[in-house]
């Protein structure tokens, strides 16, 4: 199993219709390091960045409704899984990336439990971090393969496997089983549409079905679940050989 990040043409709409950038807050105790972060996303023609610190977060994110939040996941003055509990209930909350400059794998864990959509080192470089945002706007759920290890032997350390999650696993259906398995491969919704042949709000509601079937479970624990239960996509049929009579076969080339 593994999460999947490429990059990704990421359209939002407007109220009219248009498409418009996609909307990204960036919260840090650090004005020097959230400024350059900003900087770095607002070089990309499709990303409208802003930032702000632990304080100012719960209400920039209430005035300005940003589609994608990377949070320090630990600030001096403010705890990063404070504001992410607060920015989690509200009544429409951002795709929130926990943003840190070290590897704390504890703190990522609890994050996730939280309902953080990913974790990124600060150190990552400008055009994988500009590829990562895109991706979790798209539903991707981006990890830094430096905690990815941890984190999934954590979820597979939990009963995510036991009778209960076979039990709703066998509850999906067969459409919903077939996206189940596309998220095991780190698939985001648009690839996954495309992957089903259905429109993207069909996915979506395909895989929202499916993690709440699951028991209210994330992409990343729905994906473990699946590993688990050894989910494969389902493999294009081959078209098959012409059958050719025995007679014909047996009868070998004709006389001139």
């Amino acid at each position: 199993m593994y999460v999947k990040v490429e990059v990704l043409e990421t359209v939002h709409s407007s109220s009219s219709g248009s498409p418009r950038p996609l909307r990204v807050l960036v919260v840090d105790d650090e004005p020097l390091v959230r400024t350059g972060l900003t900087m770095i996303l607002s070089a990309a023609p499709d990303i409208e960045a802003s930032n702000c610190d632990g304080y100012q977060a719960a209400g920039e994110v209430a005035r300005s409704r940003p589609d994608v939040v990377l949070l320090d996941i630990q600030m001096p003055d403010v705890d990063g899984l404070a504001v992410l509990r607060s920015l989690r209930a509200m009544a429409t909350p951002p795709r929130i990336a926990m943003l840190t400059v070290f590897d704390a794998t504890d703190r990522v864990r609890a994050a996730l439990r939280l309902g953080a959509d990913g974790y990124m080192l600060k150190n990552t470089e400008p055009d994988q971090l500009i590829r990562d945002v895109r991706a979790l706007a798209d539903g991707a759920r981006p990890l830094s393969a430096h905690v990815t290890p941890a984190i999934i032997e954590d979820f597979l350390a939990a009963d995510r496997g036991g009778p209960e999650s076979r039990e709703n696993i066998s509850r999906l259906s067969p459409r919903e089983r077939q996206a189940l398995s596309l998220i095991r491969l780190g698939l985001t919704n648009q690839e996954i549409a495309r992957k089903m042949f259905l429109a993207p709000s069909t996915a979506k509601d395909h895989v929202t079905a499916v993690l709440a079937k699951l028991g209210g479970v994330n992409r990343v624990q729905a994906a473990v679940m699946a590993e688990r239960a050894r989910l494969i996509p389902p493999q294009p049929r081959q078209a098959a050989s012409p059958q050719v009579p025995a007679a014909v076969r047996d009868q070998g080339p004709s006389a001139p």
